[in-house]
């Protein structure tokens, strides 16, 4: 007995260190097993593991109870891993269960759990934000103890594909804050109406349009937070950083060349971050640099959606694109003119609408995206994009391949060249090869002020139904641009397209698979 409480000493020990060993006193006697378990996925595994062992034996839970003299209530406890056993418990479950105390603690030994403790030890496990969905990892490994082999076998499947295809954690995060916003259909009633009551506590009509200077007197008032405008140009490596926030000098550093409008979103978005009472898991800079923590990610998701409801007030706002859609015929002068009458930019305008259309005009199928076409216009990178209601047409490739040139959000790059006034707006009724859907995309694009690219473009697409032509009547105009359109160059087999960007090779190859197996069903008939 002695030996087995040395052994339960080193075990705990390790335990609260959050790294497990499972070995008794001895080291000799027992192979290292895993070092990244904390004791979350320790509990899991184990309780687990005591599942699968007590229904294996074809016994019932009060028949564990019987032979062991736990509780109940316990035992179901460490079955769903909420609770860890003592010493004294987990000798009592390995003689019930007709194995050894060493092979009970260990987390290996049965090849179901191979899965689990692979996904336990993953990035995409410790990384994807499960309580933001309503999920336990406990209601996961439950499932998987109920169909071991076939649940087992999709995850594996999962990560197989996750390192496969080098998913880091901060694309994990983003894919995450995206379904997080599908859930919601992108609207947040909670940052809707703190960003009404600022208003209203700052004498703010909804109506009005804020400036740079009334945000920045608010931030300093409001927070006793300053602006600073010069103090990043002075460092050459920090030209091109928009802004940074000094929690310790409670000064918000601000790129001088940043428009009007940018200054509006990065003061609004402090402003959310101190509004909100924002303070530990924040970024500090314009950009996340790291999404490793996702609470990190969603903190800054929370202040710039307060920061847009603040400068484009949700019922102001709404009346102002009713007002445009009504419109008989498309006028991009109109659209445009939202920019300055909320001080914003392109893509707070169209992200906005995001927001807007499923909560005031009924119009959940939707997508956003954002592209950036290089200086000789023959490539173009989606570099955000944005689902509610499904996965729409178009969508980022992981390999490379060529968007179709016939989208709005790409022909709107091209014409840059040819303008004389920045931005640009322009409508398209994209018609999706083959398939009875169809999107109303409105786009905007403006030449890219650092120079390295031709320009950025912002497009948000709608799906048409009845009641979106109702409210949108300038899609009855005979002089919308309507196209069809495909999804990448590469499987499209649409014939003389003037536009294509590269021959359909993959869907040639998958033609000649067909015909393959279209000839050996004839041999096979033949035999």
């Amino acid at each position: 007995m002695e030996q087995s409480k040395r052994e339960f000493f080193i075990i705990s020990e390790i335990f609260s260190k959050k790294v497990f060993f499972a070995i008794p006193a001895n080291p000799c006697r027992f192979a290292y097993q895993t070092e990244c378990m904390n004791k979350e996925s320790l509990r899991l595994v184990f309780g687990l593991k005591v599942r699968l062992l007590r229904q294996s034996k074809e016994l019932t839970l009060q028949q564990l109870v019987d032979r062991t003299g736990i509780a109940l209530s316990y035992l179901h406890d460490i079955e769903n891993g909420k609770k860890y056993p003592s010493l004294e418990k987990i000798t009592l479950l390995a003689k019930a269960l007709d194995t050894s105390y060493e092979a009970l603690v260990s987390p290996h030994g049965i090849r179901q759990l191979d899965p689990v403790i692979d996904l336990l030890e993953s990035d995409f496990f410790q990384t994807y934000p499960l309580e933001v969905f309503g999920l336990q990892p406990g209601s996961i490994i439950e499932s998987m103890a109920r169909a071991p082999e076939k649940l087992g076998a999709f995850i594996s499947t999962i990560l197989k594909i996750t390192r496969s295809y080098h998913l880091t954690k901060e694309s994990i995060n983003l894919v995450a804050l995206r379904s997080y916003q599908d859930m919601h259909e992108n609207y947040f009633s909670n940052l809707e109406k703190a960003a009404q009551e600022m208003r209203r506590e700052l004498g703010w009509a909804p109506e009005q349009t804020l400036s740079p200077l009334v945000l920045e007197k608010a931030l300093l008032d409001q927070f006793h937070i300053r602006t600073d405008r010069t103090t990043l140009a002075q460092k050459e490596i920090l030209r091109g950083v928009r802004s940074c926030y000094s929690p310790t000098q409670r000064t918000l550093f601000l790129n001088q060349s940043l428009s009007a409008a940018q200054e509006n979103f990065l003061l609004g978005r402090e402003l959310g971050f101190q509004y909100l009472k924002i303070e530990g898991n924040r970024p500090y800079e314009t950009s996340v640099l790291e999404t490793a923590n996702f609470e990190t990610l969603l903190h800054n998701f929370q202040a710039s959606y307060f920061a847009s409801a603040l400068l484009m007030e949700e019922f102001s706002f709404a009346k102002a694109v009713r007002d445009c859609a009504a419109l008989p015929v498309w006028q991009p002068e109109a659209w445009l003119s939202l920019l300055d009458r909320f001080g914003v930019t392109p893509e707070m305008l169209l992200q906005r609408l995001s927001n807007i259309l499923p909560t005031h005009f009924g119009e959940k199928d939707l997508f956003f995206i954002r592209m950036e076409g290089n200086k000789s216009l023959d490539y173009f990178d989606m570099t955000k994009e944005l689902h509610l209601g499904g996965q729409q047409s178009p969508y980022q490739n992981a390999y490379g391949a060529h968007y179709c040139r016939r989208w709005i959000s790409i022909d709107i790059l091209r014409q840059l060249s040819s303008a004389t006034q920045f931005p640009v707006a322009a409508a398209q009724l994209s018609e999706y090869w083959k398939t009875p859907n169809q999107y109303l995309c409105i786009s905007m694009a403006k030449p890219d002020a650092s120079g390295r690219l031709a320009g950025v473009s912002v497009t948000i697409g709608v799906r048409v139904t009845d009641s979106l032509r109702a409210s949108f009547r300038f899609l009855q105009d005979p002089a919308l641009l309507r196209r069809t359109v495909h999804t990448i160059c590469e499987t499209c087999d649409m014939v003389d397209c003037s536009v294509r960007a590269a021959e359909p090779l993959e869907l040639e190859e998958n033609r000649r698979k067909e015909e393959v197996q279209a000839a050996l069903r004839g041999v096979i008939s033949l035999l």
